[in-house]
């Protein structure tokens, strides 16, 4: 069994890698950390866990672990880092975005493998540590990366909409519901965090596109929050002069091989992933201008479900392995 710890379990992401993990046939559930809620039962805080009474916040720290997920705020997993000394022995799958740029990624003696497996499989497999990726990040390059593969990719328009758990679980104006229901907004226009990550995968699969290091805008995003709370949709517009079939048989031998990215012969929506590991994806062509859509959970492939998918890879295991979810069709 891999014994697991979680640091900041009481946050969304935390809360669902619990849903995840107590369900896994191949983990044991060690410790899930907080120091807001140390000593109360998980339920208070994930009540649909209700009728788990073993499962406990604690504020302790245990070695005796084989991987910690940090599910802490951006910039907050440097921190936990530099603050507890980690033996180098326990495997770390980070859902912040502290370690995701090449920059970044060495710290204290760790290297962090960029752990978005449609492109990354084999270096995931051998990692120690992984940067997990964004959940606007994996729908957008999902969406995008067999163009990149084939050289097709210059300049790209990118519009997205996400649920209110996108946010995270701390209250702001424009998490409360009467702010949320029937209403939708532009936010963090052409600067959102998750731009750089992007680029650098993009750059990966093709050279000639600029890098985030150059600060040349390739996706130019308009995220959106949405009325409801999870999925993320996402619709990117480029230049392109192939044949709608063709371009359609390019993403299906990229992902012939992909456990959880489908290629969608019919027009996708949101419903279709919500509560899976799913990513769906959906061409258009009309004229020279070809869109691209992809839908995934930001919770699940966007955060936890794609965390459990690379420890999966990481200890050898099928990466589907506790991740056999059902969207909530109707």
């Amino acid at each position: 069994m891999i014994k697991v710890g979680i640091i900041g379990a009481a946050g969304y992401t935390g809360g669902e890698l619990i849903r995840l993990l107590i369900t896994h046939p191949e983990v044991e559930l060690t410790f899930m950390h907080s120091n807001s809620n140390g000593g109360n039962p998980v339920s208070k805080v994930h009540q649909d866990l209700i009728g788990h009474p073993e499962l406990v916040f604690t504020k302790e720290l245990s070695s005796d672990v084989d991987v910690l997920f940090l599910c802490l705020g951006h910039g907050n997993s440097k921190k936990f880092l530099e603050e507890n000394d980690i033996d180098p022995s326990i495997r770390i799958i980070d859902l912040a975005n502290d370690f995701r740029l090449i920059k970044d990624k060495q710290f204290k003696g760790r290297d962090f493998v960029y752990g978005l497996s449609e492109i990354n499989r084999e270096d995931i497999k051998k990692a120690k540590d992984v940067a997990n990726p964004g959940c606007f990040a994996t729908c957008i390059q999902l969406g995008l990366l067999p163009l990149a593969k084939a050289g097709l990719l210059s300049e790209v328009y990118t519009t997205g909409i996400t649920g209110s758990t996108g946010a995270g679980q701390s209250f702001s104006p424009t998490s409360h519901f009467s702010w949320r229901a029937n209403n939708i907004q532009a936010y963090k226009t052409l600067t959102h965090q998750h731009l750089d990550e992007i680029q650098q995968s993009l750059h990966q699969l093709q050279p000639d596109l600029p890098t985030w290091a150059e600060n040349k805008e390739v996706i130019n995003f308009v995220p959106w929050r949405g009325d409801f709370p999870r999925g993320i949709f996402v619709s990117s517009t480029i230049t392109c002069e192939k044949e709608l079939s063709e371009l359609v048989q390019l993403y299906q031998d990229f992902y012939k091989d992909a456990r959880f990215t489908f290629v969608s012969e019919q027009p996708i929506f949101l419903k279709q992933v919500v509560n899976t590991n799913l990513c769906v994806i959906y061409l258009e062509k009309v004229g020279s201008k070809l869109v691209v859509h992809s839908a995934t959970d930001n919770l699940v492939k966007g955060a936890s479900g794609q965390a459990v998918q690379n420890m999966n890879l990481m200890f050898g295991l099928d990466e589907s392995t506790g991740l056999g979810l059902k969207a909530n069709y109707f």
